[in-house]
């Protein structure tokens, strides 16, 4: 049986996804796992780590289409048009930033849905696309300094985030 991982891989390349954009998401799926694992092993909730993967090499499968912010909304839309799992599409929605409210999502010109993450397989693709930047993993303090420019309702949205994730696995990330 195939790896699922070479198959959303595959689905990347079908969709048009640039190596950059492949490669982010194959270490988002790394950070991602590592941050499953650690909660797992920490058995304080369960988590479908099989979820978290196809959500993080998935994630930014919009951007064959578009580098905006409708990135999302597009991926979920590729996703639903492959007859992935509404969970996967959910994921893929929702992982921009530590969500979007309604209102956020209007000020970029999408819709007004909320898009914040609300299950822990969303909460944690997330995070993990927050500490890669490029290919790059960054610290806990490196993204509280990236954070600085949003206004605080933001900020404290991410640190809640992070907060959380931690907490669950008991230690920081990455």
């Amino acid at each position: 049986m195939p790896d699922p991982g070479t198959e959303y891989i595959r689905y990347l390349q079908e969709a048009g996804c640039d190596p950059g954009v492949i490669a982010h998401c194959v270490v988002v799926h790394d950070v991602a796992i590592r941050i499953t694992d650690r909660i797992i092993q920490a058995g304080r909730v369960p988590v479908d780590r099989d979820l978290v993967e196809a959500g993080a090499l998935l994630h930014d499968i919009g951007r064959s289409q578009t580098h905006g912010m409708d990135h999302a909304d597009v991926g979920g839309n590729i996703c639903r048009e492959l007859g992935l799992s509404p969970h996967i599409c959910r994921i893929i929605e929702t992982h921009i930033g530590a969500g979007l409210t309604g209102m956020e999502r209007r000020a970029f010109g999408l819709s007004g849905d909320d898009r914040i993450p609300e299950s822990l397989e969303e909460k944690i693709v997330a995070h993990a696309d927050n500490l890669v930047k490029g290919t790059r993993v960054i610290s806990r303090a490196d993204l509280e300094l990236a954070i600085r420019k949003f206004p605080y309702g933001v900020r404290r949205r991410f640190l809640t985030l992070t907060d959380e994730l931690e907490t669950l696995a008991g230690s920081e990330f990455p």
